[in-house]
C-alpha cells in the first residue's frame, strides 16, 4: 500500500510538471504572445528549475531519507503552483499596459520577473522524483527495476498533463483556475501521503495550506486578465486567450497579447481602414470591365469574427462564403458580438491548410490572414500551400494574403512574394497605410495594374459602394513594388520564425519603435 502510494505520488508530481509548463506557456503568452521565443523561453527556464530540482532532490535524499522531509517538500511545491499565477497577476496587467504602449524596457523586466516566479514551485516538483527513488530502493538487486518503474511512472503523468490542461482544463476553468486545480490536486497528495507515512497529527502545522488554496479557489481569481479598457467580454479557448472590447459602438477582437485587431464591428459603420476591405478589390486585377456578378463564391482562411464576410456581403450580391476558423470559441464569440450570422455565410471549425485540401468547391477569391501574431502558420506559406490555393480557384480566381514587414524590412513580403510566383503567374502588392501589413494578389490568369486601373475608372460611373471605391483607391494610391525574388519556402524548410523574429528584433533594436505615435 505504502510503496504504491508513493508511486501514485511520482505520478501526479509528473504530471503537474508538464501542466505548469504548458500553463506557464499559456498564462505568459496572454500578454506576451506565442511566439517560438516565449516558448524557448518558458520551457528552457522550466528545464533549468527541473535540473536544479533533480540535483537538490538527490541531494536531501541522501541526508535526510524520510517521508517527512519528501512530502513537506511536495506540500510547499504544490502550494506554490497555486500562489504563481497570483503573484503574477499584477505583473502581467502592468505588463500588458507597458505593451500597449510598446515600453519595451518594462515588457522585458516584467517578463524575467514572471519566469523567475517559477523557480520554486518548478524546483520543489522537480525534487521528487529522485527523493521517491531514494525512499523506494530497499534492494541494490532490483535498483535498476525500481529507477525503471518510477522513470515510467512519472513520464507517463507528464504525458497525461500535457493534454489535460490544454484540451480540458483551460478552456473549461480558464488558465488561473488550472493552476489552482494541479495545485490542489498536488495538495491532497501530499496530505495524504503525510497522513500515511507520518502522520495527522504532524500535518496539523501545514493545516493552513489547503486553507490558503481554498480561499484562492473563491476569491483569488476574480477579475479580468488584463486591465484593459471597455472590455466585455474575455474568455479562454484551446488556442487563444480571447477578449471583446467595446468603445463608441465599435468592437474590436483581441487574442492573446492583443497587438492585432482581428475582427471589428459597428452596427452602421463598415470602413475599418485595414485589411479587411483591401480584400475586396482581388478581382479587379483581372481583365478590364470586371462584372460585379462573377463574384460567385469566396474562401476566407483565418475567419476570426467575420469582418470580411460582412464587407462582402454589403459590396457584392449573392455570394456564398465559406470561413474556415480553427477556434471553435472565437466562431461563437463572432456570433455573439459581431453578428457573424449571416445566411450565405458557411463556417468550417478546421485549419484552413486542411479545409481548403478537403473542400468540393471552387473559389473566385480566397483570402489568407490566419495570423497569429507576429506569425503567420508556417504550413500556409509554402509552396505545396499555394498550389492547394491555386487549385482550389476557379479559372478567373484570385488569392490574396495579408503578409507583415517593418518599415525597416520586407524580407517576408519578398520570400513569400517569391514562393506564391512558383505557382502563380503574376502577383501584386500594396501596403496598407497606417500598418505593418502588405496585402499581396496573385491571379490564376495573368493580370495587371492597367487592368486594375481600368476596372477603377470604369465602376466610377455605375452604382458601387463606397466601401469598394475607397478599398480599390487606397490600393492604386499604395501600390507598393513587386516582390524582390529571393527564397523559397517548401513544407521542408520554412524559416517564417526565423525570419519574422529578424524584423521584430532589428525593428525593436533600431529603436524606430520609440518613435511610434
Amino acid at each position: 500500500m505504502k510503496k504504491n502510494y508513493l508511486f501514485i505520488t511520482v505520478f501526479f508530481s509528473g504530471m503537474t510538471a508538464l501542466a505548469v509548463e504548458l500553463s506557464a506557456s499559456r498564462l505568459i503568452g496572454n500578454v506576451y504572445g506565442s511566439s517560438n521565443l516565449v516558448w524557448a523561453s518558458v520551457i528552457g527556464l522550466i528545464l533549468i528549475y527541473l535540473t536544479v530540482g533533480y540535483w537538490l532532490g538527490g541531494k536531501f535524499a541522501d541526508k535526510h531519507p524520510d517521508f517527512r522531509t519528501f512530502y513537506r517538500i511536495l506540500l510547499w511545491g504544490s502550494l506554490m503552483v497555486g500562489l504563481v499565477p497570483i503573484i503574477s497577476r499584477p505583473l502581467l496587467r502592468w505588463s500588458s499596459s507597458a505593451f500597449d504602449l510598446l515600453q519595451m524596457g518594462i515588457l522585458v523586466g516584467a517578463f524575467v520577473t514572471i519566469l523567475i516566479l517559477f523557480v520554486i514551485p518548478v524546483t520543489l516538483i522537480g525534487m521528487v522524483s529522485p527523493f521517491a527513488l531514494k525512499l523506494s530502493i530497499k534492494d541494490t538487486q532490483t535498483a535498476g527495476k525500481t529507477a525503471g518503474k518510477l522513470s515510467a511512472i512519472s513520464t507517463l503523468g507528464s504525458f497525461i498533463g500535457t493534454f489535460l490542461p490544454v484540451l480540458v482544463l483551460i478552456p473549461l476553468m480558464g488558465t488561473y483556475r488550472t493552476f489552482l486545480f494541479f495545485s490542489s490536486l498536488l495538495m491532497l497528495i501530499a496530505i495524504g501521503g503525510y497522513w500515511i507515512f507520518v502522520g495527522v497529527k504532524p500535518w496539523l502545522p501545514y493545516a493552513w495550506m489547503p486553507v490558503v488554496l481554498l480561499f484562492l479557489w473563491f476569491f483569488g481569481a476574480a477579475g479580468s486578465d488584463k486591465a484593459t479598457q471597455n472590455l466585455i467580454y474575455e474568455t479562454e479557448s484551446s488556442y487563444n486567450y480571447i477578449q471583446v472590447i467595446e468603445d463608441r459602438s465599435y468592437r474590436y477582437l483581441r487574442l492573446n497579447e492583443g497587438q492585432g485587431l482581428h475582427s471589428i464591428y459597428h452596427a452602421t459603420e463598415l470602413n475599418y481602414q485595414g485589411p479587411w476591405s483591401q480584400v475586396l478589390v482581388a478581382p479587379f486585377f483581372t481583365a478590364a470591365t470586371y462584372d460585379m456578378d462573377s463574384l460567385d463564391r469566396m474562401a476566407i482562411v483565418g475567419l476570426a469574427a467575420g469582418t470580411t464576410a460582412r464587407q462582402v456581403n454589403a459590396v457584392y450580391d449573392d455570394v456564398q462564403i465559406d470561413g474556415f476558423e480553427i477556434d471553435p470559441k472565437i466562431v461563437d464569440v463572432g456570433r455573439t458580438y459581431f453578428d457573424m450570422n449571416a445566411e450565405n455565410l458557411e463556417v468550417f471549425v478546421e485549419d484552413g491548410r486542411w479545409g481548403l485540401n478537403h473542400a468540393e468547391a471552387y473559389y473566385d477569391v480566397i483570402s489568407i490572414d490566419a495570423y497569429r501574431p507576429p506569425y503567420i502558420p508556417w504550413h500556409m506559406t509554402t509552396v505545396e500551400f499555394f498550389q492547394i490555393v491555386y487549385d482550389r480557384l476557379s479559372p478567373e480566381g484570385v488569392m490574396v494574403i495579408n503578409i507583415g514587414r517593418s518599415p525597416l524590412d520586407r524580407t517576408l513580403v519578398n520570400d513569400l512574394g517569391t514562393t506564391i510566383r512558383q505557382v502563380f503567374p503574376t502577383i501584386f502588392a500594396m501596403d496598407l497605410p497606417s500598418s505593418f501589413n502588405t496585402m499581396v494578389f496573385a491571379t490564376k490568369q495573368p493580370g495587371s495594374w492597367d487592368n486594375f486601373v481600368e476596372n477603377f475608372k470604369a465602376l466610377q460611373n455605375d452604382d458601387i459602394h463606397p466601401l469598394l471605391m475607397d478599398a480599390m483607391a487606397t490600393t492604386i494610391y499604395h501600390k507598393a513594388p513587386t516582390p524582390d525574388l529571393t527564397q523559397v519556402y517548401t513544407d521542408d524548410r520554412t524559416p517564417i520564425e526565423w525570419v519574422t523574429n529578424k524584423i521584430v528584433l532589428d525593428f525593436i533594436l533600431s529603436g524606430e519603435i520609440g518613435n511610434m505615435e
